[in-house]
């Protein structure tokens, strides 16, 4: 028995095999207990066609629950001793006789299961001694269970979160200005999804967890569709950001297919490793011929960054605020963007700052060669009618003691 088994599983086989062996008994096994079912998980036996994993019975009629209901001892050399457990089931089929069962009880201090071996005879020599191996297996149990109970309730709750944002349509999405550094004027603007906010989580950790579950490609494609919904109300070109691993689904290219394309700056987050960046090329090449333009994100906040600019050849590359903010004061960050934006135009890439908060970074981007900025200085997100009411910021003159990076 046993195959297909996980790590954790085959862990646990081989306490009850320890369990089973120790005491003598023709089985051992542990149970998970979810209030109305008692699960059959991993089984340890001498006679498998009596016992299976994956069976499944009523808990409250099962001599785990009456251990637990106090009905019955722990330990039970002869069933036939008790007549409350010669009134269940298992006394009839398979007709145990001996048996011995213990809680597995996590950290926190629920109730996961039961821990148990039984035998078809009975057993006179088996004590409360044995009950204290059967402890100390079920306490490993635990520890080897707990990790993935976790990962499930993680699951559980992202879920029962995800679903009714999902069933409404998505989160909701937001613009901000993206102007040109030399004339303060804007030329496009950035959509920005926003979710609840007793959530307590940025955006990239919600479709992060959003993944997590299976549900990131669907919760991508809404926030696509909520930012396209929002071309009709605005001038000049969208900035939208999807994964790698979304853009190289079926539904992703016949929603993009629908779209004027020459208004989409496509943003590329850099979150994702990239798989085969054949098939991305591949993916892009025919929405790109139609207009389409690319922007790597985040460049500066990790390595995939800088292969992703290599190999797709972007038309547009956006510096990570991490790299942009305080770069006025900073002489190390001040070279790390000039060489940023002096690469770039050397490829024929236009160069967005992210994070842009005030004059100084604005008028130390100018002087380095960055075409265009955003973040609060220009504005904050926020809805289409606000970006109508963003006038032309005011551009700082390049102080004359720094030479501008493209007259270098």
């Amino acid at each position: 028995m046993g195959t297909g088994r996980s790590a954790a599983e085959q862990q646990i086989a081989d306490l009850l095999h320890t369990a089973r062996k120790s005491l003598r008994l023709s089985v051992a096994f542990l149970s998970r207990l979810d209030g109305t079912t008692q699960h059959l998980e991993v089984v340890d036996t001498s006679v498998p066609f009596l016992f299976q994993e994956g069976y499944q019975q009523r808990q409250e009629v099962t001599l785990c629950q009456a251990v637990l209901d106090k009905k019955i001892p722990q330990v039970i050399p002869n069933l036939k001793d008790f007549p409350e457990a010669m009134k269940l089931p298992a006394a009839r089929m398979p007709r145990l006789r001996s048996y011995v069962s213990v809680p597995v009880i996590l950290s926190d201090g629920t109730l996961y299961g039961t821990f148990c071996a039984a035998g078809l005879t009975t057993d006179k020599d088996l004590t409360t001694r044995d009950k204290a191996l059967m402890d100390v297996l079920a306490s490993a149990a635990a520890v080897i269970i707990e990790p993935a109970v976790r990962s499930q309730e993680r699951r559980e709750e992202i879920t029962a979160r995800l679903d009714p944002l999902i069933a409404a349509g998505g989160p909701t999405v937001v613009l901000q200005p993206i102007v040109a550094l030399a004339t303060g004027r804007r030329v496009g603007a950035e959509a920005l999804s926003r979710f609840p906010g007793d959530w307590g989580m940025t955006p990239d950790v919600c479709f992060a967890e959003a993944h997590s579950v299976g549900a990131g490609h669907r919760l991508e494609l809404l926030a696509l569709e909520r930012a396209a919904a929002l071309l009709d109300r605005v001038e000049g070109y969208v900035a939208m950001n999807v994964s790698p691993g979304t853009l190289l689904t079926d539904e992703c290219a016949a929603l993009l297919a629908r779209l004027p394309l020459e208004r989409i700056l496509l943003e590329l987050t850099e979150h994702d490793q990239v798989e085969d960046y054949a098939a991305l090329t591949a993916a892009l090449a025919p929405l790109r011929a139609a207009g389409l333009r690319l922007a790597i994100d985040d460049v500066g906040a990790g390595f995939s960054s800088l292969r992703h600019i290599v190999v797709t050849a972007p038309d547009v590359i956006k510096i990570d605020r991490s790299i942009v903010t305080g770069l006025d004061t900073d002489p190390v960050l001040a070279k790390l963007v000039g060489s940023l934006a002096e690469f770039a135009h050397g490829c024929g890439v236009q160069v967005v700052a992210e994070g842009v908060e005030t004059a100084a970074e604005h008028t130390r981007l100018r002087e380095l060669g960055v075409d265009h900025g955003q973040g609060w200085h220009f504005g904050r997100p926020g809805p289409p009618e606000a970006l109508d009411a963003v006038a032309a910021v005011r551009v700082p003159s390049p102080r004359r003691a720094v030479r501008s990076a493209v007259e270098v």
